[in-house]
């Protein structure tokens, strides 16, 4: 069945042919460049370039590059070629209404039916053996999900990197909208390639940041303190729920359990959007408990992920073992999947992780898999030296701490909860509270996401809220394991906000932190910092049960107090 019309028109500027050449080892390759537009099935127009061995006519799998970032003179270019090198045909396609489409840029939102029409075309070709794999980072991690959405049969496989999830990890993260993709909207769609001037513009959205703090308006006014109208901003900050706007973009729920092709997916314990990546994965397994789906992960930030990791990241320096090359174990993987190669051997069960301060890889079936025993900790009232009591047993007497944020004092944050540095010299003891455990008796590792339950009473409506990991280690420094910020109304429903009842004791869940492997040394202890989230880098929650991107400093005339309760916990998965 013909899915896409009129693909006579492909060419619908003309054909571009280059040649260009590559020395490798001792061979000089020749290769067909080739410009493409494709009109999909509703109109819409990608564009994109094939890249071919100059004068190979044979089928062959295809390796298909999905992306919105635009840079068809260099990088693009080098990795078309690279696929080419390696025995298969190249496709790069652009997101729509960038490079040579004429059409408006609306990140995500086109992404699953374009990537669709492009895999049909491809499928088509007299160049292509019917068989179609993808791989890439961030966006183009996402567009492999969008494509897999509704699987075309000619996608065998995908690889990505740090996958975004909209709505689940940016622009907002459970729930709560965070500053990085302000500026990235003008930086992919002012123009139909990227406006890196806009990008690299760091003061000017730092001051614009800086501005709405300490002006105390609306969240949803960022860009008319910015003095540019920014369109994504307001489409993206008009859906604070993960509704349906956001659940179209990529696979949700019962869509995973077709999906039926192998997955490499590649993470890092300090990728910022790790638990977008990571819920493409828990959900797989949901609905699809066979799933043929491996993850490598290890101490890789977002763009080392998707290279070769670095030797240091955020003042922590890795282990020379946790070093890999992305570009070559996913080429690697294709062959597996296209030419029966060997499997990359890293890939010693589904979930392959670097374990931190081992200098070692540890594997498991699956992430509840990492772990033999879980550590449930209760945030007590009682004192451990400078800190409270993380218990093992739960307290026999209810108690609590007394905690009083002033929304309107803009002199304070709270809830230094960034991974940057990873290994600090002191914890921040100006506001919130740190519990901490007895030394560990043994050495052992932090294998998984920690989870927990925050029972608190508030005299608002809602409040947001961070939890965040550390292992004080026996030289007296601290090593940032894990963090999560979320909202409370919430906690229970991604789907649907349920507001707080005044003064009432009510508990708060948490699961989406962020997975982290780390050899704990004998003598350490854990730490666990709790706070309300109150700083200029993501939006402000008031507390007034109103839209919060709507919420003003107007709203902040009582303060927000939170009485935290001493049957809070959290469960930390270790292997011992």
């Amino acid at each position: 069945m013909k899915t896409l019309l009129n693909f006579s028109i492909l060419l619908l500027l003309g054909c571009t042919q280059s040649t260009g050449t590559n020395e490798l080892g001792n061979i000089t390759i020749e290769y067909d460049i080739q410009d493409i537009l494709l009109q999909t099935r509703d109109g819409g127009t990608i564009s994109g370039m094939v890249a071919r061995k100059k004068g190979d006519k044979a089928k062959k799998a295809v390796i298909l590059q999905y992306t919105i970032y635009v840079r068809d003179k260099g990088r693009d270019l080098e990795t078309l070629k690279q696929a080419v090198d390696k025995g298969y045909v190249g496709v790069m396609a652009y997101t729509r209404g960038k490079r040579f489409s004429p059409d408006e840029v609306f990140p995500y939102e086109q992404d699953a039916q374009d990537a669709y029409d492009v895999i049909d075309w491809i499928s088509q070709q007299d160049w292509c053996d019917g068989r179609v794999g993808m791989y890439g980072g961030s966006y183009n991690g996402f567009t492999q999900w969008a494509a897999a959405k509704k699987l075309h049969p000619a996608l065998k496989t995908i690889v990505p990197y740090v996958a975004n999830r909209p709505g689940m990890g940016l622009p907002m993260e459970n729930n709560v909208f965070i500053n990085p993709n302000y500026e990235w909207s003008f930086y992919v769609s002012n123009n139909k390639f990227l406006d890196t001037i806009v990008g690299n513009d760091r003061q000017r959205f730092r001051q614009m940041q800086n501005k709405w703090w300490d002006a105390g308006a609306a969240y949803n006014k960022l860009d008319s303190i910015d003095g540019t109208p920014n369109r994504l901003f307001q489409r993206w900050v008009s859906h604070p729920s993960f509704d349906e706007y956001w659940q179209n973009m990529a696979p949700y729920q019962e869509d995973f359990a077709q999906i039926n092709i192998p997955v490499l997916s590649i993470d890092g314990y300090y990728n910022d959007s790790q638990n977008s990546g990571l819920y493409y994965l828990r959900e797989h397994y949901k609905y699809k408990p066979t799933a043929e789906h491996y993850l490598i992960i290890g101490p890789y930030s977002h763009f080392g992920a998707q290279r070769n990791g670095s030797e240091e990241i955020n003042g922590y320096q890795v282990d020379k073992d946790a070093l890999i090359n992305t570009p070559e174990i996913t080429y690697q993987w294709f062959d597996y999947i296209f030419n029966k190669g060997n499997k990359p051997t890293v890939l010693k069960d589904k979930i392959n992780y670097q374990i931190m301060g081992a200098n070692e890889w540890g594997s498991a079936p699956s992430i509840d898999k990492m772990s033999n025993e879980k550590l449930k900790l209760y945030l007590s009232t009682e004192k451990s030296a400078d800190y409270y009591t993380l218990s093992p047993a739960k307290p026999a007497k209810s108690s609590f701490h007394s905690q009083t944020v002033d929304f309107a004092d803009r002199a304070i944050w709270n809830n230094d909860y960034y991974p940057d540095p990873i290994i600090r010299d002191n914890m921040d003891n100006g506001n919130g509270f740190n519990f901490i455990s007895e030394p560990l008796e043994e050495s052992m590792l932090a294998n998984g996401s920690f989870i927990g339950a925050l029972s608190v009473s508030i005299n608002k409506k809602d409040f947001d809220y961070g939890v965040t990991l550390y292992e004080l280690m026996p030289d007296g420094k601290y090593f940032h394991l894990s963090y999560i910020v979320g909202r409370a109304s919430y906690a229970e429903d991604v789907t649907k906000r349920k507001l707080l009842t005044p003064n009432k004791i009510e508990t708060i869940p948490f699961s989406n932190t962020h997975l982290v492997s780390k050899k704990l040394s004998k003598g350490s202890r854990l730490l666990v910092y709790i706070n309300v989230n109150k700083n200029p880098f993501s939006e402000l929650n008031y507390g007034t049960g109103k839209v919060v991107a709507e919420e003003t400093i107007d709203d902040a005339q009582e303060p927000l107090m939170v009485k935290w309760y001493n049957d809070s916990y959290v469960e930390i998965p270790v292997w011992k």
